[in-house]
């Protein structure tokens, strides 16, 4: 079919591009455009403390942090309204600095040490520069009762009962490598680290070859230093029952990270490829209001299948159909990536041993020789062929000796191995992104199990280890422990959705009731978007030339212009359309070439700033961060990216949400509450601050992470402006928290012309010990930063998490499905006394939705459980990119995009580092992350 449009051909309309290809651009303008010429103090620090509580109905001073702190009341000089201040029971005092021992109850376990120390835990602990943590996490004010309707719930969480009289002996455990020196009796400990799997191997043959000094069913060892026993000694406390637990797991299963996997999978759960998905589970041992309980959830994880090294090959490389087919050029390229670094067990001669792939030899099998030295010293080292080794050695002939050989030892002393001989160990997990299409779909179905198929398979889990008679049962029996059979019973209180407020084409507020089962609402029947923002000034580079993808503008173009004008977002036709190919896409380069030259050619049309680009793919690709990088820290113009199989389709719910990320990023607000948020009056000036950190990959070991911090800037909470800043290698802590947020602040008067006197900060990313770190570091640098004689907001601290493995099921056997938006728990599954609670904002419409857990560990706002509950959902509707609500409160998910698009940023500049266009370590360099000035407040 001859392809015929308006838009990619080049002409008196706008000129063309001089590349290779000789591909030309055309648009709105010609005969020299449009006349769219459109024109877009020092703060004191001093001493900060004290917070304020809940006590409705007194008012209290600040209690000070510090001795030196003035605790004269607040000022209104920065015209922030005066707002009591009210009091609870001691949530901002200092800690008082004193040691206390754990005291035995029924979330303790004796454990007596060898040594006789006894230990103890205090309540205040140190940093690094010997300030004392004087700040610790508040404690629960009261109970939710907020709810249309209540549900009953199962929970993953089973219980577990024990003698807390019960004795139990911890060993310190110091395993070395070493070298023996010739015939000498002298030794050396070599400073090597030696993998958990390897100790674990040791204690085990220790068990086997001494039963009656390490019984194996009467131990525990958590893999590293400490081994626990039944035996009572001498006397000392620590909680050993996550170790007790475990220990039949570790020995029986494949650990990977958190989870624990079997060493056989399912014949159906075969991936092919050399891969099959593994169905194991997760396990923590925690203290809730039930008392100590064992979470466990199922878990997939692909791993490399145990099988010989050749079928592995044929099965993983397509390629590859028979043997010989590995000397190949391109082939073997492909064999060696698959194989270099994994472990690999022989079969010629009898041994655990696991010994990991080097490499290929440079000759064939059968052309391989090496130099053999006679062990007792009685003949002079030979040459001998590898083939004839191990025939002579071993009694096995080799088959395939047109081949190489494995390379399974150093280059200073090689081992070389016939790869019919090796098999692939089996604890070796497979990364999920190299799984062909198929394999991802086949392993993404395994995953996201029906909540009813999810529950059944944990509570499978759950018997198969410890019901009676199991012999994880038999473990923990000998230290009087005992794990329940049955999930937690608790009742959750589901929340009433928010009233939303749309626009009109009559102009008039558009009041919006969600849908009851799923929440979602639509932008159909004349609803538009509360503030569209007009984008009279746009380009569209189309990368999909040549491929079988290609894009059909004539169609796109028109039906996106009608579809975001429906929406209130005006769209004139673009200034230029430029068609390409995926090549302009290869590197930063060429990207940064490209976008200079459409900016350019664009200002020839329209002398007004270009507003937006509008970038159509065939498919994903990596060039993408480049055009991220360029477009946002050096042009300074929004890129919007979509797949060319999708703008073909042109569906309408697909066009509407381009129009909602589109006029996001103008600045636009596409849906508000019309309520407004719980606690705050409408003379408050709130502000919403959401913190992420990204690490790198685990395998990185030098690159830095990114802090991301966003924070709103109007009442409606739908705007919010971003920063960006690397540091240190995998630190958790942001460590100009505090500058970041004074940029933040001064930002906020800068757009309202006063700052916001009451702040609520969403931290994303922190584990449950590092609640100190975020009080005591994170807010103590964010008050020393903002803190004026005059300037004093109250500010609250929520920490959400989504990295923890609690589930929530209904209890109800006629409702399969996942438990309805809105679901809250702050009862029987929550921290003892912390102000804690679990929240299931979104709809589940693929596998079983996961609660975000989210813990208020400051609070100068007073906030109580209801009200701190219901502003955390309401902001869940808030999210620009969708009509529905999310899982995550909305400051902490633009948080977490914000610190994947820095990634994106510090993978790009560590390349031109590696190009040698950017100095070493400029992944570190500030400059390199900062958005262009004309994006760096949208």
């Amino acid at each position: 079919m001859e392809r015929t449009n308006n838009y990619n051909r080049a002409g008196n309309r706008g000129g063309g591009r001089s590349t290779a290809g000789g591909r030309g651009g055309s648009g709105r303008g010609g005969g020299g455009g449009r006349n769219g010429n459109q024109q877009y103090g020092n703060q004191q620090q001093e001493q900060y403390g004290g917070g304020r509580g809940r006590g409705r109905g007194q008012q209290s001073q600040r209690t000070p942090a510090y001795p030196n702190l003035n605790p004269n009341p607040r000022q209104n000089v920065d015209r922030v309204p005066v707002v009591n201040a009210w009091s609870r029971v001691a949530p901002g005092q200092p800690a008082v600095s004193q040691t206390q021992t754990v005291t035995q109850n029924r979330q303790d376990l004796q454990v007596q040490e060898v040594e006789g120390r006894v230990s103890s835990m205090s309540v205040t602990e140190h940093s690094k520069d010997g300030v004392a943590n004087v700040y610790m996490p508040i404690k629960r004010p009261d109970r939710g009762t907020l709810a249309m309707r209540s549900v009953n719930l199962l929970v993953n969480h089973f219980p577990v009962r024990f003698n807390p009289s019960k004795s139990v002996l911890r060993y310190d455990v110091e395993i070395k490598h070493v070298d023996e020196q010739g015939a000498s009796s002298s030794t050396r400990a070599l400073k090597k680290t030696i993998p958990k799997s390897s100790l674990r191997l040791i204690q085990e043959k220790l068990c086997v070859e001494y039963p009656d000094r390490f019984p194996l069913l009467q131990t525990g060892y958590d893999g590293e230093k400490n081994i626990f026993s039944a035996v009572p000694l001498e006397s000392g406390i620590y909680n050993a029952l996550d170790v007790v637990v475990k220990a039949h797991l570790y020995r029986e299963k494949i650990p990977v990270g958190k989870g624990m996997y079997p060493r056989v999978h399912r014949r159906e759960d075969d991936l092919r490829c050399g891969v099959a998905a593994y169905r194991g589970s997760q396990q923590s041992l925690k203290v809730t209001s039930n008392g100590l309980i064992m979470c466990t959830d199922y878990s997939v994880m692909p791993f490399r299948k145990r099988m010989p090294v050749l079928e592995f090959i044929k099965e993983h490389i397509w390629d590859i159909k028979q043997v010989n087919d590995i000397l190949s050029p391109r082939n073997r390229i492909k064999v060696m990536d698959a194989l270099k670094g994994l472990k690999v067990t022989v079969t010629h001669r009898r041994t655990n041993q696991k010994y990991t792939v080097f490499g290929f030899s440079e000759k064939l099998t059968k052309d391989i020789s090496f130099l053999q030295e006679d062990l007792e010293g009685k003949k002079e080292p030979e040459v001998v062929m590898l083939t004839d080794y191990f025939r002579n050695k071993w009694g096995k002939e080799i088959t395939h000796k047109g081949i190489p050989s494995l390379q399974l030892g150093t280059d200073k002393k090689p081992n070389y191995v016939p790869m019919e001989f090796c098999v692939l160990a089996e604890d070796r997990r497979f990364p999920k992104e190299q799984l062909g299409k198929e394999a991802a779909r086949r392993l993404k179905d395994l995953s996201l199990l029906a909540p009813d198929n999810r529950r059944k398979e944990i509570c499978g889990i759950v018997r198969e280890e410890y019901a009676p008679g199991k012999q994880g049962a038999e473990v923990i029996q000998n230290f009087e422990v005992e794990v329940g059979m049955n999930m937690t019973k608790v009742v959750g209180r589901v929340m009433e959705p928010p009233k939303l407020k749309l626009g009109s084409s009559n102009g008039k507020p558009n009041i919006v009731i969600v849908d009851k089962q799923k929440c979602h609402y639509n932008l159909l029947q004349g609803r538009t978007l509360v503030a569209g923002k007009s984008i009279e000034r746009w380009a569209l580079i189309d990368f999909s030339q040549g491929h079988r993808d290609w894009l059909d503008v004539n169609s796109f173009i028109p039906k996106l212009m009608r579809r975001c004008t429906s929406l209130g977002v005006r769209m004139e036709e673009p200034l230029y359309v430029y068609p390409t190919n995926m090549r302009e896409l290869f590197d930063l380069k060429t990207v940064r070439g490209l976008l200079k030259w459409i900016v350019e050619e664009c200002r020839k049309v329209d002398k007004g700033r270009l507003q937006m680009i509008v970038c159509v793919m065939p498919e994903r690709h990596d060039g993408y961060k480049s055009l991220k990088l360029v477009s946002e820290t050096e042009i300074g113009v929004m890129t919007q990216c979509c797949l060319s199989q999708n703008a073909n389709k042109a569906n309408d719910q697909f066009l509407a949400n381009l129009g909602l990320k589109i006029n996001a990023k103008l600045d636009g607000c596409n849906v508000e509450l019309v309520e407004r948020f719980p606690l705050f009056s409408k003379d408050d000036r709130y502000m919403f601050i959401g913190a992420d950190v990204n690490h790198p990959a685990a395998s990185n070991k030098s690159a830095p992470s990114v802090a991301a911090v966003v924070g709103s800037v109007d009442r409606a909470a739908a705007r919010y402006v971003p920063r960006v800043s690397p540091q240190e290698h995998r630190k958790e802590e942001i460590v100009n928290f505090g500058s970041l947020c004074l940029d933040l602040v001064n930002t906020y008067a800068k757009v309202n012309g006063v700052k916001p006197n009451k702040i609520v900060v969403f931290r994303d990313g922190v584990s449950d010990d590092q609640f100190e770190m975020v009080l005591n570091k994170e807010m103590v640098d964010m008050k020393k930063a903002i803190y004026t004689k005059d300037y004093r907001p109250f500010v609250t601290f929520v920490v959400a998490q989504k990295r923890h493995i609690t589930r929530l099921f209904l209890d109800d056997a006629n409702d399969v499905g996942n438990v309805p938006p809105g679901t809250v728990v702050d009862t029987n599954i929550v921290h003892t006394s912390n102000f804690d609670f679990y929240l299931c904002s979104h709809f589940g419409g693929m596998g079983t939705s996961k609660p975000t857990h989210y813990s208020v560990i400051w609070d100068e706002n007073g906030f109580s459980s209801n009200e701190i509950q219901r502003m955390t959902y309401d902001l869940c509707y808030i999210f620009a990119r969708c009509t529905k609500p999310v899982s995550l409160v909305t400051p902490v998910y633009y948080a977490d995009l914000l610190a994947y698009r820095g990634r994106m940023f510090q993978e790009e500049v560590m390349a031109m580092e590696a190009s040698g266009s950017a100095p070493a370590s400029s992944s570190f360099d500030q400059a390199f992350y900062n958005l262009d000035q004309h994006l760096k407040d949208s």
